[in-house]
C-alpha cells in the first residue's frame, strides 16, 4: 500500500462542481488516482505582505509539525518494545486511521476558529505542537531513565559472576557470620581453573581454614566459590588471587539488603508498568493532536499558496489525491496537461536551482501541489 497522497488546488471554473468533475472525469478514466474533496473553510486572507511571509513560514512549520508526529510515532513503538505488531493500531488520529482521518477531513473549527487571522492560526498551532514536542522530550527522558534503572538491575541479577548480584545466589549457611577473627569470602573461578582453585587456595595467605571452600553456584563460565580465613590476611589473600587470576567478590552477607533489593526490583517493575501504561496513553492522545494539527497546516499551505497563486476573489477546489502506484508518471503528466494553462512560464516538473543561489531544487507545478506522506516510519 502506498502512503502518499497528493494535495493539490485548482482555480474554480464556472463553479467549484465543475472543477471537480472535470479532474475526476479525466483522472478516473485512465484510472490514475483515487479523488477526495479536501474542505478548507473560508478564512480570513488579509494583505498580501502577510500572506507572502505566511507561506515561508508554514513551509517551516509544516516541517516541524511533521517531524514531531514522526518522533511521537518513534517513541510510542520504542515504548511497546515489540509487544504488538501492527504499530499502526496505535497511530490514529481523532480515533480513526490516518488514512481514514486525512481522506475525510474536515476543518476542526473548535481547535482553529475560521474566523481568526491565518497569522493567529499558525500561532496556535505552533504553541501547540511546541508544548507536544517540549513534554515528549520530559516525559521520555523520565521513562527511559526509570527503564534503564530497572534494565541494569535486571542485568545484574542475571549476568556473569563477575558482575551479577549475587544476593540470590548464596545462603546463610555458606558463611562464618559474627566472629571477631574469621570472616568469609566469596570468588569466582573460571571453569578451566577449578582444579587450580582446589590446590592452591589454602596456600594463597598465611591463615586460610583448610577444607574450608565450598562450590556456591556454577553458570557456564564460572564458579562461585566461598572461603573461611582469618580476617587480619585478606589483603594478602586478595592480591594472591589478582595473580591467580581468582576474582574476589565484594559482598558482604546481610538478608536485609537482599530482601530489600528483591523488593526494589518488584516496586520499579510496577513503577515501570505504571508510568509506560501512563507514557503510552499521553502518546497516542498527543501523536493524534499533532497529526491533526499537521493536516490544518496542509490546508493552511494550499489556501495561502492558492490564494498567492490564482489571486481574489478566493475560488479554488482542493483536492487530496491518491495516486496508482504504476500510473504516477501519467498522471502528473495528465495533470500537467490539465492545468498548463494556469502557467504559460512554467512546462510543469522540477524546476533546477537558478544560478548563484543556495537552493534545493524543488518541485513546481502550474497548480498547487504538496505531498503528504502518512507512513510515520518511512524516510522522508
Amino acid at each position: 500500500m502506498m502512503s502518499e497522497y497528493w494535495l493539490i488546488s485548482a482555480p474554480g471554473e464556472k463553479t467549484i462542481q465543475q472543477t471537480w468533475e472535470t479532474l475526476n472525469n479525466v483522472t478516473s478514466k485512465l484510472d490514475l488516482s483515487k479523488n477526495f474533496k479536501f474542505p478548507i473553510p473560508d478564512l480570513k486572507v488579509g494583505t498580501l505582505d502577510t500572506l507572502v511571509g505566511l507561506s515561508d513560514d508554514l513551509g517551516k512549520l509544516d516541517a516541524y509539525v511533521e517531524s514531531v508526529c514522526r518522533k511521537l510515532a518513534s517513541c510510542i513503538q520504542d515504548t511497546l518494545e515489540n509487544k504488538t505488531n501492527n504499530i499502526d493500531e496505535h497511530l490514529k488520529a481523532n480515533g480513526t486511521d490516518l488514512a481514514s482521518y486525512l481522506t475525510k477531513f474536515q476543518w476542526d473549527k473548535a481547535k482553529y476558529p475560521s474566523q481568526q487571522s491565518l497569522k493567529s492560526l499558525y500561532d496556535i498551532i505552533n504553541k501547540q505542537i511546541t508544548q507536544i514536542d517540549t513534554d515528549l522530550k520530559t516525559k521520555s527522558s523520565v521513562y527511559n531513565s526509570l527503564k534503564g534503572t530497572l534494565q541494569s538491575m535486571e542485568k545484574k541479577q542475571v549476568g556473569s559472576l563477575l558482575v551479577r548480584n549475587l544476593g540470590d545466589l548464596c545462603q546463610k549457611r555458606h558463611f562464618v557470620l559474627g566472629s571477631e577473627y574469621l570472616t568469609t569470602l566469596l570468588v569466582v573461578i573460571p571453569k578451566s581453573f577449578f582444579k587450580d582453585w582446589s590446590m592452591k587456595y589454602e596456600k594463597l595467605a598465611d591463615l586460610v581454614v583448610p577444607r574450608s571452600s565450598e562450590l556456591v553456584y556454577e553458570d557456564n563460565d564460572h564458579g562461585l566459590f566461598s572461603v573461611t580465613l582469618f580476617s587480619k590476611c585478606i589483603e594478602e589473600f586478595k592480591a594472591r588471587c589478582r595473580e591467580n587470576k581468582f576474582v574476589v567478590r565484594d559482598f558482604q552477607y546481610n538478608e536485609q539488603e537482599i530482601a530489600d533489593s528483591k523488593n526494589q526490583i518488584a516496586k520499579l517493575e510496577q513503577d515501570k508498568e505504571k508510568k509506560f501504561q501512563n507514557l503510552l496513553r499521553w502518546l497516542k492522545i498527543n501523536f493524534s493532536e499533532a497529526f491533526i494539527a499537521w493536516i490544518h497546516v496542509k490546508a493552511l499551505r494550499v489556501f495561502v499558496e492558492s490564494v498567492l497563486r490564482y489571486g481574489l476573489p478566493v475560488n479554488f477546489l482542493a483536492v487530496l489525491i491518491y495516486p496508482n502506484r504504476r500510473q504516477q508518471r501519467k498522471l502528473r503528466d495528465t495533470l500537467n496537461s490539465l492545468y498548463s494553462h494556469l502557467d504559460t512560464s512554467a512546462a510543469g516538473g522540477p524546476l533546477e536551482d537558478i544560478p548563484g543561489f543556495n537552493m534545493a531544487p524543488q518541485e513546481y507545478y502550474p497548480y498547487v501541489h504538496f505531498k503528504v506522506n502518512i507512513d510515520m516510519f518511512s524516510n522522508v
